[in-house]
């Protein structure tokens, strides 16, 4: 039994379908890839498995359990944790206090302190920033922040939608290089990316999106070398 179980789901914003009848697995311990071009529907369907957007049809299950159209708060809780584009932190809040903003529910609360100690030593720069304004940070250092709230509810799954969007080419190595930490300290990790040969580079499988539909799946290695992928989304 995989980790994460999307059956058949539909989703909208409105009247507008936006994911079309989509299907895919995470098993645990893996990292996989969602790329596809803008408008593909790979945000809305992260924003669908963290309960931020309801699916018309179809089901999705996490360890066992239905989540689907579960409020956000429940999901979080049951180990499922989005990690939104933009950062979206506090700015006039702390690093510190930013991260433990990621600690509120119940599950997290119990070993803050614990966790907090852990993801310093997993990302050592914001142990080195803990006391500064989040507003004063590099972009980078801000993707990292962000990140790192994200571990403080204590995931089994981490998502993350377009972690190095925005940053800088040595920006984003630093970014790519956290990802891979995680991953290999047991955190399954289902990720949204532009930046299609880092992310398949680090991941087990991927999925590509088009139109809302998984047009493409197969373990990442292979996807990179596909002539379609070369052509539409790396410019080979």
């Amino acid at each position: 039994m995989s980790l994460l179980e999307i059956e058949k789901i539909d989703t909208s914003y409105g009247d507008v379908q936006v994911i079309f009848e989509l299907s895919l697995t995470v098993d645990k311990k893996e990292v996989v890839s969602i790329i596809g071009g803008n408008g593909a529907g790979k945000s809305t369907l992260l924003r669908t498995i963290s309960g931020l957007m309801k699916t018309n049809a179809g089901r999705i299950s996490f360890d066992g359990r239905d989540i689907h159209n579960q409020p956000p708060e429940n999901i979080v809780t049951q180990g499922v944790v989005h990690v939104p584009e933009g950062r979206r932190l506090f700015p006039l809040m702390t690093v510190k206090d930013n991260l433990l903003v990621g600690a509120y529910n119940k599950r997290a609360r119990a070993d803050v302190q614990q966790t907090l100690e852990e993801v310093y030593e997993l990302l050592p720069r914001l142990a080195e920033r803990q006391s500064q304004l989040a507003m004063t940070l590099s972009g980078g250092e801000q993707q990292m922040v962000a990140i790192g709230r994200g571990l403080m509810a204590k995931p089994q799954l981490l998502m993350l939608d377009e972690p190095s969007l925005g940053l800088a080419p040595i920006l984003i190595k630093d970014i790519f290089e956290t990802v891979r930490k995680i991953a290999d300290h047991g955190t399954t990790v289902l990720m949204v990316e532009q930046d299609v040969r880092h992310s398949l580079s680090l991941s087990d499988r991927g999925y590509v999106l088009e139109h809302g539909r998984v047009v493409m799946e197969g373990k990442a290695a292979d996807l990179i070398d596909d002539p379609h992928i070369k052509k539409a989304y790396l410019g080979l």
